[in-house]
């Protein structure tokens, strides 16, 4: 399975980067984060697919968030290493290939690059209400 969400990651950031867009709302600091797959689910009528690439640069980190109500995350690591912590868990810090999930409603506290040199880059994958624009929203907002 991990390789299948692995060989996954690199298509939907392959093959989607034509119709990528910037979708910098809760992310601020040395981050980018694009929409880089976009499509509605065939065999789940009102759901879709969105494949979100963040990018971090050196110590690069997102403010905290929330994410769209419907929203199922399963987010893989593709480079360097990311810490992370979700509700009121500990801070874990993730490798390239190794991956976590976000479940409908929960709290992303911590988000950001684990190393003040090198970048880092995740892949998070969402099934998500079709109509939801707004996939991330920052905390007090």
């Amino acid at each position: 399975m991990r390789r299948f969400l692995h060989a996954l990651a690199i298509v939907l950031v392959g093959t989607s980067a034509a119709a990528a867009h910037d979708t910098n709302s809760a992310h601020d600091n040395n981050s980018k984060v694009t929409l880089v797959y976009d499509h509605a689910l065939p065999n789940v009528p009102g759901k879709s697919i969105k494949g979100v690439l963040v990018e971090y640069g050196p110590g690069g980190s997102s403010a905290a968030h929330t994410h769209a109500s419907s929203a199922f995350i399963y987010a893989t690591v593709l480079e360097g290493a990311i810490r992370g912590a979700v509700n009121d868990g500990p801070v874990v810090t993730y490798r390239a290939g190794e991956s976590f999930s976000e479940m409908p409603g929960d709290r992303h506290a911590v988000s950001g690059n684990a190393s003040q040199t090198e970048p880092a880059r995740l892949l998070a994958v969402f099934v998500v209400d079709t109509g939801e624009t707004e996939l991330t929203t920052p905390i007090g907002r």
